[in-house]
């Protein structure tokens, strides 16, 4: 089974590394795309083929669309027509419905729209998949699978993917930003930075696992540290005065707001293109008529 990588940038190689790794697929079926050969320098250190050609990556069984949302329709149009109905699809780009996807390719395509993260480049990833009623169980499995080399995988309704795109696509920037402010916290505190960086890190790692392997509510685990009159419980009390809960979800709603002004601009464009190929076909429809007309004169 061959899969094509369109646009093997970070995010794009991290997913061919994890398949590579988990031997899901071998690098003798994988053929990757890049705009610059610079890119393609780096994506053929794993292994696997590399060519400046989207349409003859498209030619594989299984595509990957990792591509910037702005660079998604230009890419569509230029390998639409050697996708057939038997290709499955799998796009990555942050904001674009299954419904724009599909228009732009303008015919019956299988496609998956995936919400991966960053960690996904140590292994460490969350991704969110949906998919259209072409794709078959069977081959919906096959993509699980394939993210799964990366790290988490859920299905979830695609109603949704603006709320995953913020709790695990964009929250990574937000993390960094609090390892940050703890390394700086412990710098104040006489910690030489480098190991700021570590315990800071550390701790949010552990907690996460902590999370996600015990079962446990986070406040309770949050109850778990805050010892009454202790320390920890000093820190909470500022931390809530500071509106630390409201900040975060506050940059979380102005996250998925604009995830979903992403998705009103595609699905008006998308809106745009079919009226100007209603126009165009009206237009060729009228022209047509208007020749049978005057050649009905001349008779």
């Amino acid at each position: 089974m061959k899969l094509g990588v369109i646009g093997a940038g970070n995010m794009g190689r991290a997913i061919i590394s994890g398949i590579l790794a988990s031997g899901l697929v071998t690098k003798a079926d994988i053929i990757a795309s890049n705009a610059t050969q610079a890119s393609r320098d780096l994506t053929a250190k794993l292994g696997v083929a590399t060519t400046a050609d989207n349409s003859e990556v498209a030619r594989a069984d299984n595509v990957i669309l990792a591509v910037k949302p702005q660079r998604l329709a230009a890419v569509i149009r230029e390998i639409a027509p050697v996708v057939s109905t038997q290709t499955l699809v799998i796009s990555v780009a942050a904001g674009q419905p299954i419904s724009a996807i599909e228009a732009l390719f303008g015919k019956p395509v299988q496609v998956v729209r995936a919400m991966p993260n960053t960690p996904a480049l140590v292994r460490e990833g969350m991704t969110a998949l949906c998919a259209n009623s072409l794709v078959s169980r069977e081959s919906f499995a096959w993509v699980q699978a394939l993210f799964a080399t990366c790290g988490r995988v859920e299905e979830i309704p695609e109603g949704l993917m603006g709320a995953a795109g913020t709790v695990s696509g964009a929250s990574p920037a937000w993390v960094y930003m609090l390892i940050e402010a703890m390394a700086d916290g412990a710098v104040r505190d006489g910690m030489p930075r480098a190991q700021a960086y570590k315990f800071a890190a550390q701790a949010v790692m552990g907690a996460a696992k902590m999370v996600l392997e015990s079962g446990m509510h986070p406040g309770a685990l949050k109850d778990q540290v805050t010892s009454p009159a202790g320390t920890t419980i000093e820190a909470v009390k500022v931390l809530e005065e500071h509106g630390f809960r409201g900040a975060v979800i506050d940059a979380m709603a102005a996250c998925t707001a604009k995830n979903d002004r992403m998705a009103e601009k595609a699905a008006e464009a998308q809106e745009s293109a079919a009226a100007a190929e209603r126009e165009e076909e009206d237009a060729g429809t009228l022209s047509h008529i208007l020749r049978a007309f005057k050649g009905g004169d001349k008779n």
